[in-house]
């Protein structure tokens, strides 16, 4: 247990800032010309997809091989569905001053799936130049 957490410590500190930065009040963020109307949605996409990305590192380095395994993938899309909804749920019932908003969840799958479709795509590559 303690070595799956070292390992995935990255990860889990990328959590608490996304739990911290989603859950901040709209008040206490800065005015700025570079936030756009959408911008909530692409900064959700991010911090899953860094996350997800944080989580097949973590695990890649656990097993010390880039071995492919559907469990692994299975397991990091449940962490991550799992932390999107805890956000969700936070700003709809705790912090209302945010906005709990269907499209942010599904911004964050967004986000998971292309972190999963890298490390697919990236474990193919290193298949095909192992032969």
């Amino acid at each position: 247990m303690l070595k799956t957490i070292r390992y995935q410590l990255p990860a889990i500190l990328w959590s608490v800032i996304i739990l911290v930065l989603c859950n901040l009040p709209a008040n206490d963020l800065p005015d700025s010309r570079l936030f756009f109307e959408g911008f909530d949605k692409l900064a959700h996409t991010g911090f899953f997809f860094v996350l997800s990305v944080l989580l097949f590192f973590g695990k890649i380095r656990q097993q010390g091989s880039y071995e492919y395994r559907i469990l692994t993938i299975v397991k990091i899309l449940a962490i991550s569905v799992a932390l999107g909804a805890f956000i969700e749920y936070l700003q709809f019932y705790w912090f209302t001053y945010r906005a709990a908003e269907w499209w942010d969840f599904t911004c964050d799958l967004i986000g998971v799936g292309m972190g999963i479709f890298s490390y697919i795509l990236l474990h193919r590559i290193g298949v095909y130049e192992k032969k």
